[in-house]
């Protein structure tokens, strides 16, 4: 990609409003900070530098540029980042050229080609498009999503492909041809076509739902998995619902993909739907890197009752507040949308906590107590232990306690016995990154060297002059670990020392340089005073081992000096 684009798009936007419009900032100095998107943590350690045009976190290591958070915030390589952040820009791409092309930008630009190839054949086909009609889906959706068709011919897409220049292998490669018994074919025929989308908007794979059901082919069939699609990451909509999702502050999750758009054409534009798989804790980070609050729709006759109880016990555990709208018996979203957009909506405006949910349908049984109870204990309180927050479970234990007449510590009594599946496990805030890179640093967490690291990276007034103080106090083994570890992290020192340091009036940094300088020195002199104790009781030659405690008595005569004067600066 021209740099020109690149630089086009980093004069247009300032770092601290793309991240901004992804998590909440605070400024902090002469950085903002935030709690990290890429690893769970309480306390933010997560910093943004408007100066540097860069992000780092202290707790996992992710640090970058506007390009790399949306690569990795939204799930998308470099090109769909750079198409994300060029239409918010207003910045016109130009295309790569032959050279510089990876072999992904050949599979995007096919399934580009396929997705208008599919497009084409549904405008002239009156069958599919009646069945669209007739499911409720207008021309503009219809449109706008892209749908398609394909006849059910055995090499109907791949032969218009070859046509336009992809080879055999990429076809395969795209997911578009499958092989068996020697034999290779399109791997869909007969069907009506969903682009699925990436997070940049980029065809990566499609879902086809059979036209005349032959008693043997499955109903919807999706793209395998490849080299730009993972089913388990990508969520149907994501592209469309992201903002929606930022701007209401939670997101719908529905079953499938007309669910998913006549949801959108209704309005209900921060829906998101699974493609082709189950629920997974991939697709809930996505969601929940923009917002935890989330209602997943539930129909009481829905055959996948289970399957979409998995997704709810996923939720609650990943940390997700869960909320539960139920819709009329035997009713998906699209029915109830296509009935009344109205009940679709009630449902969501009265949808409820996933616990309160499953409490009020096992009250709604009418069990006598014994089996209320044991219904209760198996189906409910591995929730309530799912959750994160001790007065939530404070409220739901007491809530129980009500409903079946017992007292509040018999319900904790066999709620602290729930043994949860590892799957369902809360997740733990990771393992701190850069404090496991710093094992056996000069340039440890909280160490004043550090912190003078990072003046010095920061290219603060006087910068090569502390950097000589330092070396010349330390011995030569240490500084030169020193300058090695200062030259090695360079831009995480500088954003350490800013968010800290930065807003620091000129005098007040002078001074801090001045007692972290003094401090460093009385370490160094310390740290030598119990080397010369170890070698004063190795020693058996009494003329050496007056010369070490002479050199031992100097030193501790340093030290106080030293003592002294950091009393001038505390």
């Amino acid at each position: 990609m021209p740099s020109s684009s690149v630089e086009q798009i980093k004069e247009r936007l300032r770092i601290e409003d793309v991240i901004g419009g992804y998590v909440k900032l605070e400024r902090a100095g002469a950085s903002l900070k935030a709690r990290c998107p890429f690893h769970s943590e309480k306390t933010p350690s997560f910093f943004v530098s408007p100066e540097r045009g860069g992000y780092y976190c202290f707790g996992c290591g992710a640090k970058g540029d506007i390009f790399t958070f949306v690569e990795r915030f939204e799930n998308v390589d470099f090109v769909g980042a750079l198409k994300i952040l060029a239409e918010r820009a207003g910045v016109t791409l130009e295309r790569f050229s032959e050279k510089t092309d990876d072999g992904r930008s050949r599979l995007y630009a096919l399934l580009e080609a396929a997705t208008f190839f599919l497009e084409r054949n549904l405008s002239g086909e009156d069958i599919p498009l009646e069945y669209l009609k007739n499911r409720g889906l207008t021309e503009k959706t219809i449109k706008d999503w892209r749908l398609g068709y394909v006849r059910d011919e055995w090499r109907s897409i791949s032969d218009y492909l070859s046509g336009k220049g992809f080879s055999d292998d990429e076809i395969m490669r795209a997911g578009i041809t499958k092989t068996e018994k020697g034999s290779t074919y399109d791997r869909f025929r007969g069907r009506i076509m969903f682009p699925i989308f990436d997070a940049a908007g980029r065809t990566i794979a499609f879902s086809g739902r059979i036209m005349h059901d032959d008693g043997k082919s499955a109903k919807y069939l999706n793209s395998p998995q490849t080299e730009l699609f993972d089913k388990s990451k990508v969520l149907y909509g994501y592209d469309r619902a992201k903002q929606p999702i930022r701007k209401f502050d939670f997101s719908i999750l529905v079953e499938g993909q007309m669910d998913l758009l006549l949801a959108h054409q209704a309005g209900f534009t921060n829906t998101v739907a699974v493609s082709g798989t189950a629920l997974t804790a991939d697709h809930l980070a996505l969601l929940r890197r923009i917002t935890p609050k989330i209602i997943m729709t539930f129909d009481g006759d829905r055959a996948g009752a289970k399957a979409a109880e998995r997704g709810w016990a996923l939720a609650l555990a990943s940390g997700m507040e869960v909320k539960i709208a139920a819709l009329p018996d035997g009713l998906d979203p699209a029915d109830v949308i296509l009935k009344d957009r109205e009940i679709f909506k009630s449902a969501l405006v009265h949808a409820v906590h996933l616990v309160d949910f499953l409490l009020g349908r096992i009250e709604a049984e009418k069990l006598d107590a014994k089996k209320l109870w044991t219904r209760i204990r198996s189906d409910v309180l591995p929730y309530i232990a799912m959750l994160a927050s001790e007065t939530e479970k404070a409220r739901y234990v007491g809530t129980i306690a009500d409903i079946v007449g017992a007292k509040e510590e018999f319900i904790w009594d066999d709620l602290k016995k729930v043994k949860l599946d590892a799957e369902f496990v809360r997740e733990k805030p990771e393992p701190d990154a850069l404090e496991k890179s710093l094992d056996g640093s000069v340039l440890k967490r909280g160490s004043p060297e550090r912190s003078l690291a990072g003046i010095i990276a920061e290219g603060s007034a006087g910068a090569k002059e502390i950097l000589k103080k330092v070396k010349e106090i330390l011995d030569t083994e240490t500084g030169a670990a020193f300058e090695r570890e200062l030259d090695a992290g360079k831009n995480e020192l500088a954003f350490e020392a800013e968010a800290y340091f930065g807003g620091f009036p000129a005098e007040k940094m002078r001074r801090e340089t001045e007692l972290l300088l003094l401090t460093i020195a009385e370490e160094a002199a310390n740290r030598e005073r119990v080397r010369l104790a170890n070698d004063i009781a190795k020693t058996k030659d009494e003329e050496k081992k007056n010369s070490l405690m002479i050199r031992s008595m100097e030193l501790g005569k340093r030290v106080e000096g030293i003592k002294r004067d950091k009393k001038k600066f505390l």
